[in-house]
């Protein structure tokens, strides 16, 4: 099952906000905009155990979710060929923005892995939970 591309409404239902931050400049409220409106999910919004299929440009992550931040990942050749720990910091636009425990299409996922500290993903393309 894919995520939901209809920004209105998260994973469980509830409305998300689209206003801009008055705090923020233009280019990072249009980036924040847009990763809702591309659809995501939050970590905090998903029960332990839940399963997702994250598809980037050049791989498939498997994750199982242990928690707010950590998480069982595999599919990289290198770095997790089998399912290894992780800190999942989030999602970023390639810069040193960070949407903080959320991962979203269009966006780089970024996790800590216990050996090869900071792993930042080419583009998020889908992200599909299991049942």
């Amino acid at each position: 099952m894919g995520m939901d591309s209809n920004a209105s409404v998260d994973m469980s239902g509830n409305p998300v906000s689209l206003a801009a931050n008055p705090h923020f400049g233009d280019s990072l409220n249009r980036n924040m905009i847009q990763s809702e409106i591309e659809g995501g999910v939050h970590l905090r919004d998903l029960p332990p155990r839940s399963m997702l299929s994250i598809e980037t440009e050049n791989r498939v992550y498997e994750v199982v979710v242990l928690g707010e931040e950590t998480a069982l990942i595999s599919g990289h050749p290198e770095f997790c060929p089998a399912p290894a720990e992780v800190r999942i910091n989030g999602s970023t636009w390639g810069g040193s923005m960070l949407k903080t425990r959320f991962l979203g299409r269009g966006m780089h996922l970024e996790f800590e892995h216990p050996v090869h500290r900071t792993i930042i993903t080419s583009r998020i393309r889908e992200i599909r939970a299991h049942t």
